[in-house]
């Protein structure tokens, strides 16, 4: 049997920006996603994907070496009523096959099953992670086949990769990632805070493709705050580089910031991670901050050396 396992991400600094080059802060979590594969006889591949609670929220089976789909199953109710899971599948795999013909190409098969050690609705990485997965074992580039399938930054794919926080800049399939020591002193003082949404990426990226003109100054000023937060020694600093990043990316994609639209009355500073509106906030505050935002009714605040590696 081959196993390979990739950690979930979440994104500090630069969100929209990372796509356009700005220098940006990423963290791999505690938590991602297993892949195992057992060598069967009959040329098929059967493949199960599993939530952290054990339910198996994806069945789907492929003739080999073709990937014509046989059978899908899939719970439509807690994926929105998502027809298309077992096809985004096979156009992974398809892809693969593309960067590596030999990939799945036998005259025997795999049953092959999938594990998230984190709630699928978290957005830390599903697909990410599934990405990195399948290029380790088909030995590809993961960077080429999330160019080829989802697109985006890439930073996800970096994360699934390192075990320590990293500095991330784009460079499409060959991005610089360059493991920082971040462990800031203050880290008792920060917390990671679900949404009780998942934000779908792909919609706020194009939103700020759309709405993007010469970013050459605030990709500057974005990075020169992800090197400032890297190197920051106080929560107030750390507080202020947080506000600053929030009004650049507002001012930006025209939106509100989180803690405007939801949390006008907090007493410490929020930022929103990766795409704005769903998924996790970052928090700065106190052993008061968790009954703040249960009472708001966010019920997931998790500290931050609890999520992060």
């Amino acid at each position: 049997m081959n196993k390979f396992y990739s950690n979930g991400k979440l994104l500090i600094t630069g969100e929209y920006f990372v796509l356009d080059g700005a220098k940006s802060l990423a963290v791999p979590t505690t938590c991602g996603q297993y892949l195992m594969i057992q060598p069967i006889e009959e040329p098929k591949l059967i493949w199960n994907s599993f939530t952290n609670e054990g339910i198996c929220w994806l069945e789907a089976i492929f003739e080999l070496p073709k990937l014509r789909l046989i059978s899908a199953t899939f719970d439509s109710e807690k994926d929105g009523g998502n027809d298309k899971l077992a096809e985004n599948l096979r156009e992974i795999l398809f892809q693969t096959q593309k960067l590596n013909p030999t990939f799945l190409n036998s005259e025997k098969g795999f049953s092959v099953k999938t594990t998230l050690t984190f709630p699928k609705n978290w957005g830390l990485g599903t697909s990410s992670t599934l990405i990195n997965n399948i290029a380790n074992w088909a030995k590809v580039n993961p960077y080429k086949l999330l160019e080829n399938t989802f697109g985006g930054s890439g930073y996800d794919i970096a994360c699934a990769q390192h075990n320590t926080p990293i500095l991330y800049t784009r460079n499409v399939i060959n991005p610089i990632a360059k493991q920082v020591d971040f462990n800031p002193s203050f880290k008792e003082n920060l917390y990671f805070v679900y949404l009780n949404k998942k934000q779908n990426s792909r919609e706020g990226i194009q939103r700020f493709k759309n709405l993007k003109e010469n970013l050459t100054s605030e990709i500057k000023d974005i990075s020169e705050i992800t090197d400032a937060i890297v190197n920051c020694k106080n929560l107030l600093d750390f507080e202020k580089l947080l506000f600053e990043h929030e009004q650049i990316v507002s001012k930006t994609i025209q939106l509100k910031t989180v803690q405007e639209e939801l949390f006008a009355d907090y007493f410490g500073q929020v930022k929103s991670l990766g795409a704005w509106g769903g998924d996790f906030i970052l928090a700065t505050g106190n052993e008061d901050t968790p009954s703040y935002f249960k009472q708001k009714g966010f019920q997931t605040v998790i500290l931050y050396k609890d999520l992060i590696l």
